[in-house]
Formats: structure tokens, C-alpha cells, sequence
């Protein structure tokens, strides 16, 4: 009689990072019995609880907590909460310490290091890179890591191919479905109803957190529905007040509508200022000036 599987003890925790639900992943990360983790789990989960507080904006605390004795991969943790945590300087050596790890072959092909520096990789806008670390898969957060990583290429073909892959291995997986609503979100027209159905499906499944919300947002205004978007991105304000993605999709939503949009903006400028609507708001409002100036 063969020997029933050994429970997941890590099923809940990874669900409710995927779906965004960070505060209830770090509950749940220090509910676990360390007595019944393997070696590898305890890695993990402690991985995913700090994963979680780089979500919420607490990088210090993740640089505080994680000393040079942690394992490599709680290591390569710290270096994306360096990264992300606003001081530029300290970028070039966070890609640096990266390459390191990842030519190391004692630790290069851990599946945590490569997510954590295909994800810097991946900010730092150098795709090429991030895939060589990141195509050759090993979990499914690195499957779905190179669908987000093609979408931003615009290469809906090679995340079409990802997903099928994420498919095969399991299609009922959270992260093969959010795979799936982002790449119907990016192709439009028809796929809009099936990316709605995905994220509808999931605010049964869960609670709301602010991916769900704006996932149902963003297929609000895809069909023009932006009053019924702008209610589901509110509700996610008030789940927090800083998440970028709620204020960034809040600015174009208003705008859609003829409201001031701001106070969104300026939000949004203060939470993650290096964001792409920052960025292209920033260049249009240059692009204006220059226009009016040659014009006078």
C-alpha cells in the first residue's frame, strides 16, 4: 500500500501571499509549527512571512530581522528588500550581490534566489537577465514570474506558452489563474469577460484584498464600467491606503470620469515614486512645458 503524501503545511501561507492577503500570510507564517517543517519549509515560510512585510512596506524591519548568518535564500530576501526600500544608491550593489549568489554553484539554482533576483532583474527593466535566472522554472512563482516578465516585453506569445506549462503542472493552481486574468486583461476585447470571471471566482474563494479589488477594477474599465471600478478601488483604499496599484488605476479611473485625480496622483507619487504612471505623468507634464515654451 503505498504511503499517503505528508500534509502541506505551507498551502494556506503561499495562497494567501499569491492573492495579496499579506497581514493574514504573516498570521499564519507564526502560527506554523516549526516541529513539523522540514529544513527547506522553515526556509520557506520564513521567506514568505518576510516577503509579506516587504508588501506592506516594511523593509526595514526585513533588513533589521535578516542577519549574515541566515541561509542564502532569507539572504536574497533582504537584498529585494534593499532594493525596493527607496535608496538608489544602494541598487547597483543590490544587482552585484545578485550576480554573486547566482554564478555560486553551491546556491545559484536555489528557486528563491533566482524569484528574488529575477524580480530586481525584472524592476531594473533588463528582461534578458531576468529570464535567464528565472526560464528554466522550478516552481510555479517562477512560471508565473515569466508570464509578468513577457507581459512587460509584450510578448503575449512566449506568456501564453508560460501558461500552458503552469496549466500542465496544475490548472487549478491561484497562480495559474491570476497568470491567466493577466494575460486576458492584456489581450482585451472577449478575454476581458473570461480575466472578470477569474478575479469574481476568486473574491468568492477569499477575502478581498486589494490584487482581487483591482483586478476586478481593471476589468471594470476595460468595458467601460468605470463608476462600478471606481467602488471596488475605493473599498481597496480603505484596505490600504498606500497600495500604488489602487491609486495608480484610482488617477486613471477618475480621469475617465471628469473627477480630479490629483490627490490620487500625488498619493501615489509619495508611495512608489519611481511607479510607471508617475513616470509617464511626469514625462507628458514636461513634454506640455516644453510645447507651451517654444510656442511663446
Amino acid at each position: 500500500m503505498a504511503a499517503s503524501p505528508s500534509p502541506d503545511h505551507l498551502f494556506g501561507l503561499r495562497n494567501s501571499f499569491y492573492i495579496g492577503a499579506y497581514h493574514a500570510a504573516i498570521t499564519s507564517s507564526q502560527s506554523l509549527p516549526a516541529h513539523a517543517l522540514s529544513p527547506d519549509d522553515l526556509v520557506e515560510r520564513d521567506a514568505l512571512l518576510y516577503r509579506s512585510y516587504i508588501a506592506i512596506g516594511s523593509h526595514q524591519l526585513v533588513i533589521g530581522e535578516i542577519g549574515p548568518s541566515a541561509a542564502t535564500p532569507l539572504q536574497a530576501v533582504k537584498l529585494l528588500a534593499v532594493y525596493l526600500s527607496g535608496d538608489a544608491g544602494n541598487r547597483e550593489s543590490v544587482v552585484s550581490r545578485l550576480r554573486e549568489l547566482l554564478s555560486d554553484a553551491a546556491v545559484g539554482t536555489n528557486p528563491i534566489l533566482r524569484l528574488m533576483a529575477g524580480t530586481v532583474f525584472m524592476h531594473e527593466r533588463d528582461y534578458a537577465e531576468a529570464l535567464k535566472h528565472t526560464s528554466s522554472g522550478g516552481s510555479m512563482e517562477l512560471h508565473a514570474l515569466n508570464v509578468q516578465i513577457y507581459l512587460q516585453m509584450n510578448r503575449t506569445d512566449h506568456a501564453e506558452k508560460q501558461l500552458r506549462v503552469m496549466q500542465q503542472l496544475d490548472e487549478d493552481h491561484t497562480l495559474t489563474q491570476l497568470a491567466n486574468a493577466w494575460i486576458d486583461l492584456v489581450m482585451g476585447g472577449s478575454k476581458i469577460q473570461e480575466a472578470h470571471l477569474i478575479f469574481q471566482d476568486l473574491s468568492e474563494k477569499y477575502p478581498a484584498t486589494c490584487t482581487i479589488l483591482n483586478g476586478k477594477a481593471l476589468c471594470s474599465m476595460h468595458m467601460g464600467n468605470f463608476e462600478d471600478a471606481e467602488g471596488l478601488l475605493l473599498e481597496s483604499l480603505n484596505k490600504d491606503a498606500k497600495d500604488a496599484e489602487t491609486l495608480a488605476n484610482l488617477t486613471v479611473c477618475s480621469l475617465n470620469l471628469g473627477k480630479p485625480a490629483t490627490r490620487y496622483l500625488n498619493q501615489l507619487k509619495l508611495a512608489q515614486p519611481d511607479h510607471a504612471l508617475v513616470k509617464r505623468m511626469s514625462s507628458a507634464a514636461d513634454s506640455f512645458d516644453r510645447a507651451c515654451q517654444a510656442m511663446a
